[in-house]
C-alpha cells in the first residue's frame, strides 16, 4: 500500500490531497444545497409556502457552501499552475456556463422574495431549480475530465476543437453529481424539516437511493478498473459500505445517520477516484508520456512550503467556523413556521426583527 507514495515527493502528494479534501467538502457541503435547489420544481414541493420552507433550510449557509469550490479552484492554482493552465484553458465553455450558472442563482435566491408577484417568484424558481442542475452537471463533468483525461500535447495544450473535452465519461461525471445533489438534497431535508415534507424527502431518499447513487458508482467502479490501486479499492469497498449504512439509515427514518451515511459515501467514493489517479493529476489521451502528474505540474517547494503555513493556520479556522454555523441552525423548520409573502415596500412601512432563516428569501 505505502509503494504508491514512496517514490513521490511529500509536499505535492500533501497538496493534491489537500485540493482532494476541498473538492470532497465542496460535493457535500453545496451538493446538498443544490439538491434542495432541485427539489424547489413541482416534482417534490407541492407549493409556494413548500418552496420557502426548502430555501429557508439552506438559507444562512449556501453561500459559505460554494467557497469550498474558489478555495479547491484557487488551491488547484498555486499548487498546480500547469493542471489548472491546462484544465482550465480546455474548459472554457463549460466553464463560463457555470459560472453564470453560479451568478444567476445566488441572484435568484437573492430577488424571489423581493416581490410579491406569482410571475416573478415564479420566474426567479425557476432559475433557482435549473441553475442548481447546470451547476452540478458541470462540477461533475469537469471533475470526470480531469479523472478521465484530455487530449493533450507534449506542451500540455488541448489538441482539437472547442468540443474536444466531450466524451461518455463527462456525461457520466455530470449525472453522478447531479445524483449526488439530490442524495444530499433529500437526506438534509428530512433532517432540517418536520412534518409532511420531512417525511415525503424520506420516503423518496429510500425509493431514489439506487438510481441516484448508480452513475457515481458506475464512475468510481470504471476509475479501478482502469487505473485502481490498493488504497483505492479499499476507499471504493468503504465508499459502498457508507452507501448501504446511509440506506439503512433512511430506511429507519434516522435522518442523522443517513445524512452522515451518503456524506461518508460521497468522501470515499471522491478519495477513491483521486487516488486511482494518483500521481497522475491529468491524463493525457494521446500518449501517456504526455500526462500531467503531481511532479510535472506543481509549484516550487517554497511555494508549496508557504502554502502549507497558510493551509495549517486557515483550514481550521474554516472547519470551526462552518461547524459553528451549522450548530446554530441546527434546528428543524415547519411549513407554518413560514410567514406569509408580503412585498418589500411593507416591511419597510412596518419595520420589524427577522429571523436569518428568511433574510432575503
Amino acid at each position: 500500500m505505502f509503494e504508491l507514495f514512496a517514490n513521490q515527493p511529500l509536499l505535492p502528494t500533501i497538496w493534491f490531497a489537500v485540493v482532494g479534501f476541498f473538492w470532497v467538502g465542496y460535493i457535500i457541503l453545496d451538493g446538498f444545497d443544490l439538491g434542495v435547489g432541485m427539489l424547489m420544481s413541482p416534482f417534490f414541493a407541492k407549493d409556494e409556502k413548500e418552496r420557502r420552507l426548502l430555501l429557508n433550510t439552506i438559507g444562512p449557509v449556501w453561500d459559505g457552501n460554494e467557497v469550498w469550490v474558489v478555495t479547491a479552484g484557487a488551491a488547484t492554482f498555486a499548487a498546480f499552475p500547469f493542471w489548472y493552465a491546462a484544465l482550465f484553458s480546455a474548459l472554457y465553455i463549460p466553464l463560463t456556463l457555470a459560472l453564470l450558472a453560479l451568478i444567476f442563482r445566488a441572484v435568484a435566491i437573492e430577488y424571489r422574495g423581493k416581490k410579491k408577484s406569482e410571475r416573478w417568484i415564479a420566474g426567479w424558481n425557476t432559475a433557482i431549480t435549473l441553475g442548481s442542475f447546470v451547476i452540478a452537471f458541470l462540477v461533475g463533468a469537469l471533475l470526470a475530465t480531469t479523472s478521465t483525461g484530455l487530449p493533450l500535447d507534449a506542451n500540455g495544450d488541448r489538441v482539437g476543437g472547442a468540443f474536444a473535452w466531450v466524451t461518455p465519461a463527462v456525461f457520466l461525471g455530470g449525472f453522478s453529481m447531479v445524483g449526488l445533489s439530490l442524495l444530499m438534497g433529500l437526506a438534509f431535508v428530512a433532517l432540517k424539516t418536520d412534518g409532511d415534507v420531512r417525511y415525503r424527502a424520506g420516503s423518496a431518499l429510500v425509493k431514489l437511493t439506487p438510481v441516484l447513487a448508480l452513475p457515481a458508482i458506475l464512475w468510481v467502479l470504471y476509475m479501478q478498473v482502469t487505473t485502481g490501486n490498493m488504497v483505492s479499492y479499499l476507499l471504493t469497498g468503504l465508499a459502498l459500505i457508507a452507501l448501504g449504512a446511509g440506506w439503512l439509515g433512511a430506511i429507519g427514518a434516522y435522518e442523522g445517520r443517513a445524512f452522515a451515511g451518503y456524506a461518508s459515501f460521497i468522501g470515499f467514493a471522491i478519495l477513491a477516484v483521486f487516488l486511482a489517479l494518483y500521481p497522475k493529476v491529468l491524463p493525457s489521451t494521446l500518449d501517456s508520456a504526455f500526462d500531467l502528474t503531481i511532479t510535472k505540474a506543481s509549484s516550487s517547494e517554497y511555494t508549496l512550503r508557504i502554502m502549507s503555513v497558510v493551509a495549517a493556520c486557515g483550514i481550521p479556522i474554516l472547519l470551526v467556523y462552518q461547524g459553528w454555523t451549522y450548530w446554530v441552525f441546527r434546528k428543524r423548520l415547519l411549513v407554518e413556521s413560514i410567514p406569509a409573502a408580503h412585498d418589500v415596500t411593507e416591511l419597510a412601512q412596518q419595520p420589524t426583527r427577522t429571523s436569518a432563516h428568511t433574510r432575503g428569501l
